[in-house]
């Protein structure tokens, strides 16, 4: 997957989170869960989610949990194995999907990388998007790095990464401890890579690159052959 799509997806997704009502919000990762199991079109198990996403047992309890609590899903137990939750989307969770896709779609700006794709493709992406977790920090150096230049300003990465401003304050702070970025002799001057940060956002990217989304099933053509 291209990175200025991935970040295309996230920044639209992160706008319409912030649109939400606070009880309703989900994560990326919850609503990548919830586009699993939409794409699936059948239960699967909790320990099948948390391996494709890469995530604890205990960490995917509590989303799967706040999606059931929202009515999104239903949890059940797992044949003979009470401790394998299997889980399905429900009505509610399917047309949670198709809104949040649409309204994602809307967000993504004429000229922007899949501003011409369709809602069903943008739950694909969604889903193949879940098999990588990328916490806040992690987005402002994929932000810093899909910029053409460097020091790019606070400013700038707000508006790349459609997060509030406190939000990525908080995350440039958390980088500039770990020695990831470094900030200029002004707040004007905006951020730039360490060498210890370019090595993370070349890692990162790299992850990104490896993300594979489904294409549409090949159509069959009257003499055999396969189409697009």
């Amino acid at each position: 997957m291209d990175l200025r799509e991935y970040m295309s997806v996230r920044r639209a997704y992160n706008l319409v989170r912030q649109s939400q009502p606070a009880r309703d919000r989900l994560t990326f990762e919850e609503f990548a869960a919830l586009c699993r199991l939409q794409v699936a079109g059948a239960p699967m198990k909790t320990s099948e989610i948390a391996e494709y996403q890469g995530a604890l047992r205990p960490t995917m309890t509590h989303r799967t949990n706040h999606l059931a609590e929202l009515g999104l899903i239903s949890r059940g137990e797992g044949g003979r194995d009470r401790r394998n939750v299997v889980c399905a989307i429900t009505a509610e969770g399917s047309r949670c999907v198709d809104r949040i896709s649409a309204h994602t779609c809307d967000e993504i700006l004429p000229g922007q990388p899949l501003s011409r794709t369709l809602p069903e493709r943008i739950v694909k992406y969604v889903d193949a998007m879940g098999s990588v977790f990328a916490k806040a920090g992690d987005l402002v150096l994929l932000a810093m790095r899909v910029e053409d230049s460097q020091p790019v300003t606070v400013t700038r990465l707000v508006d790349v990464l459609g997060l509030l401003q406190p939000t990525v304050s908080m995350s440039i702070s958390a980088l500039v401890r770990e020695g990831l970025v470094e900030r200029g002799p002004s707040r004007a001057s905006g951020l730039a890579f360490t060498p210890r940060g370019t090595a993370r956002a070349a890692e990162l990217s790299a992850r990104i690159a490896g993300i594979v989304v489904r294409r549409r099933p090949r159509s069959q053509k009257p003499d055999g052959q396969t189409a697009e």
